[in-house]
């Protein structure tokens, strides 16, 4: 994989618990004569770490999810992934298992390779060079990123939002334990997208403290006013 990324101008690279040290002896090997990216490469210890100051981030996957939303091919994630955005990320599960729904929700957008459905399993370092090419193409072709009128949320303003929404949501009696992750999972797909700007996020938060102050005035006996209807 550093071997690829080198080979395309990527040299940024976020290891989220890997299995061996990028010190490791086969590693170094098989990256031949791109060990300087496994000597810059971060380790962290949970994904949202990893993530952590970026503004848009694409999650590659082979599986149908739950809430839908049109996968992206290679070639228009690189172009979403480098139009507008300083920090930009693309998420490569393991080969074993890819990117579990709870990984995936860190992502406003989904790639997913085209394949033959006769054989349709591609390795991890498959993947990479694949979308490697891409990335590598937009940025031949574009010479200045094109910088959106307003700043983006980076992650941790996207998850406090939506874990602020959750408390919310459940306080007014909107959500209900047991169904709540997924109708979550429901706005996250409807607000990632729509393109949120970090002022638009700042303008949720504050509707949300607005709820929030007004259900802790309502008289504490009082009913929910609102039954969620059932999926």
């Amino acid at each position: 994989m550093a071997r690829t990324m080198k080979n395309f101008d990527l040299y940024e690279l976020w290891l989220v618990q890997p299995r061996c040290s990028p010190f490791d002896a086969e590693a170094r090997r098989t990256a031949v004569h791109a060990t300087d990216i496994l000597d810059r490469a971060v380790v962290t210890a949970s994904l949202a770490e990893a993530l952590a100051g970026c503004e848009r981030v694409a999650g590659t996957t082979a599986r149908s999810r739950t809430v839908s939303d049109p996968f992206l091919s290679p070639a228009q994630g690189a172009r979403w992934l480098v139009a507008g955005a300083p920090r930009a990320a693309c998420v490569f599960g393991p080969e074993d298992r890819g990117l579990s729904n709870e990984e995936l929700a860190f992502c406003q957008r989904f790639v997913r390779i085209p394949t033959s459905a006769a054989y349709p399993s591609l390795n991890l370092a498959q993947a990479v060079t694949i979308c490697a090419y891409e990335w590598f193409g937009c940025g031949q072709t574009t010479h200045q990123a094109v910088r959106p009128p307003e700043a983006m949320p980076d992650v941790d303003e996207l998850e406090g939002f939506y874990a602020h929404l959750r408390r919310t949501l459940l306080a007014i009696g909107y959500l209900q334990a047991q169904t709540a992750e997924r109708k979550l999972e429901k706005f996250r797909r409807l607000f990632n997208r729509s393109g949120l700007s970090a002022q638009e996020v700042a303008l949720l938060r504050g509707v949300l403290r607005q709820v929030d102050w007004a259900n802790r005035r309502l008289p504490t006996a009082q009913p929910a006013a609102y039954e969620p209807e059932e999926d």
